[in-house]
């Protein structure tokens, strides 16, 4: 295909969708933001970035394309094995950083009303180990009070999540022919919808980062149904002859994000109908033109590559400074504009420290790793 032709190669010989790694960076990008201003969100009918969230549903889809892509056709000379070795390779190097960033940082992020200075250090250690292995802390025993299952750093419950869409996949998705793979992705988007309109009690599908009140099963739902669209997306997929699929992806998915949350406490429903539609419908069709983006400019394809590669680091390692940024606004009750500058400072902060870790620490282990544990690593 012309398109095919144009994309750089993997070391397969397969196009790489480097647009795809740019839209990825985009979304970690508005996620920083919409964890920033949860300072002062007292719920999320006050969150000003107020569906930054769905960034980790287009995550996931992202997550489900890609991976069906680079693997399905490579279990032969493979095996189940491997394939969970290469993904632990590629995801658990940055987790175990930021598991001992939030650990480092849980006693500076005290308010006068959570004093983290009263939990034992023993406790803050066992919830370092379990962050790092990604073990999750029930709600009676979580160190902070908010019910995370990762009380340490936050965004760690979609890496958690992420793996059982990877288990999925390797065990159930791949085996499934195309017509069951979309009955399936059409009854977890079903599950989706029940979600967002009668389980949740905030009309949205922010679900997963706790396990209070069936946050699990949220979670969960989320999981099965964008990994199932992005495995069905990598079957389905055919380029359209669109040359900027990149940044008319970008600037719809940043607008989506951003949106102010749809009704109010007495029509929840219309909230949970944008972000179904947002998550089922627009998302995919996002994808869709993001892989299709065909640009030919070096400097673009240079900023592509730097975007996708600062995703995840700086999606996993910026919560623990966001805690110390909530602590510090809320002790000295401060506004958006008084805050700003810290604001400001995280942002730009976290992205160099992300970028100096992945380069002095992510990259260097993964390829030591790959060297001595993945079959032609």
């Amino acid at each position: 295909m012309h398109q095919q032709q144009q994309l750089p190669s993997t070391s397969a010989g397969r196009p790489h969708y480097l647009a795809l790694d740019g839209l990825r960076g985009v979304a970690a990008l508005v996620v920083v933001w919409y964890h920033i201003f949860e300072a002062f969100a007292a719920s999320p009918f006050s969150q000003e970035v107020n569906h930054g969230y769905l960034a980790v549903d287009f995550f996931f889809l992202l997550s489900g394309f890609v991976v069906s892509y680079a693997y399905d056709g490579r279990w032969a000379q493979m095996g189940l094995g491997e394939f969970i070795k290469r993904r632990l390779i590629r995801l658990h190097p940055m987790l175990i950083i930021s598991a001992l960033l939030g650990g480092l940082m849980f006693y500076t992020q005290a308010t006068p009303t959570q004093p983290l200075h009263l939990v034992p250090v023993g406790m803050v250690l066992l919830s370092t180990l379990m962050n790092a292995l990604l073990i999750p802390s029930l709600p009676s025993w979580e160190i902070r009070g908010y019910t995370e299952i990762f009380p340490l750093n936050g965004p760690t419950w979609s890496l958690f999540f992420e793996y059982i869409g990877n288990i999925l996949y390797a065990l159930v998705l791949r085996h499934l022919p195309t017509w069951g793979l979309t009955l399936a992705v059409l009854l977890c988007g079903a599950g989706l919808a029940y979600e967002g309109f009668v389980h949740s009690p905030w009309g949205y599908l922010g679900a997963g980062w706790s396990f209070a009140d069936g946050g699990f099963w949220g979670g969960l739902a989320r999981v099965c149904f964008s990994f199932g669209a992005g495995v069905l997306l990598s079957r389905l997929y055919r380029p359209v002859a669109y040359r900027r699929g990149f940044w008319l992806s970008a600037l719809v998915l940043v607008a989506l994000l951003v949106m102010p949350r749809i009704g109010d406490a007495d029509t929840l429903w219309m909230n949970a109908l944008y972000e179904c539609v947002v998550v089922m419908l627009i998302f995919p069709v996002l994808l869709w033109l993001g892989a299709s983006d065909s640009t030919e400019s070096p400097r673009l394809r240079r900023l592509y590559t730097f975007l996708g590669e600062l995703s995840y680091p700086l999606y996993i390692i910026h919560y623990p400074s966001v805690y110390l940024y909530i602590a510090w606004v809320r002790s000295n009750e401060l506004t958006v504009l008084q805050s700003l500058p810290g604001a400001l400072a995280l942002f730009f902060g976290n992205i160099v420290l992300a970028y100096l870790l992945l380069r002095i620490y992510d990259l260097p282990v993964r390829r030591w790793l790959s060297r001595r544990l993945v079959v032609g690593g």
